[in-house]
């Protein structure tokens, strides 16, 4: 089956101001079987709208849609953008939410928070993005949850908490930014790490297509980031990229020496998805 390690289905109403919740779920369980997935909120509008679609999927005998709960490392920026200011309560407020949802097991994974120190404007709320991620990263540990980080230009940050990373049940990366080698370090420090690859390695991403042909493929999900990472030529990203993504990875790890079919690598990350979420049978 198809798996989907990260996805915001609730802003696809932004690039699609005109659907409706049922276009949603036909685009998110499109084909015979449908996606395994994880969607992503930020506040409790999007994660009732993620609730909802969840509900839906398992009364209609769909594929789950996995719920996860976290404060991007772009949002104190985007708050600066619009004249405002990220303030503690700001944080309270999403962190005592979170902590309800976790200890009331209505969340599955901690996500996505991290680091982003892409440009300056993001460089100048580090100090905010260090509190978010460690305030995250306790809720994860607590909770038994996995944890989906959002790394970009920051992946020193990462090492600097690899003692407490591998307390986290699993740690996802979605869209892997880093080299080959910086992957390898990760697991190296004992974090329980899985790779997440999208869109980028159909689009040239040399940092990512070796990533994705050389890394174990245990430690491989796939995902779309929808509807953010888009295809060249396409406006968003859905689960219809998932297929072309599996195939690209089939034949970069089949150039690399490391042989295999779309359908094996299918079965070996939806193995490893359902390991990281705790299920076995659907």
């Amino acid at each position: 089956m198809l798996t989907d390690a990260h996805c915001h289905p609730c802003d696809l109403l932004f690039v699609l101001p005109n659907a409706e919740q049922e276009r949603i779920n036909i685009l998110l369980h499109n084909g015979e079987n449908g996606v395994i997935a994880a969607a992503s909120a930020w506040n409790a509008d999007d994660f009732a709208y993620n609730e909802t679609l969840a509900r839906n999927a398992e009364k209609d005998g769909q594929a789950p849609l996995f719920q996860c709960f976290g404060i991007h490392p772009q949002l104190p920026a985007i708050y600066s953008e619009k004249g405002k200011q990220f303030k503690d309560a700001d944080l309270t407020a999403s962190m005592e939410f979170l902590y309800s949802t976790a200890e009331n097991k209505k969340i599955n994974a901690v996500g996505e928070f991290g680091f982003d120190l892409f440009n300056d404007s993001f460089k100048e709320t580090e100090k905010i993005q260090d509190k978010i991620f460690e305030a995250h990263l306790e809720a994860a540990i607590n909770n038994g949850l996995p944890a989906v980080l959002h790394v970009r230009r920051a992946m020193h940050k990462i090492f600097l908490h690899a003692k407490n990373l591998c307390r986290c049940k699993a740690v996802i990366f979605h869209s892997w930014p880093g080299s080959y080698e910086e992957a390898l370090s990760i697991l190296k420090h004992g974090i329980n790490a899985y790779f997440s690859f999208g869109n980028t390695i159909l689009c040239n991403h040399k940092q990512a297509i070796r990533s994705c042909a050389l890394l174990p493929s245990q430690r491989l999900l796939t995902e779309t980031d929808t509807p953010f990472q888009p295809r060249r030529g396409e406006q968003f990203s859905n689960w219809k990229d998932l297929l072309p993504i599996l195939e690209t990875a089939a034949k970069l790890r089949t150039e690399a020496g490391n042989k295999i079919g779309v359908k094996d690598i299918e079965l070996q990350i939806e193995a490893n998805f359902k390991n990281i979420f705790s299920f076995s049978t659907l």
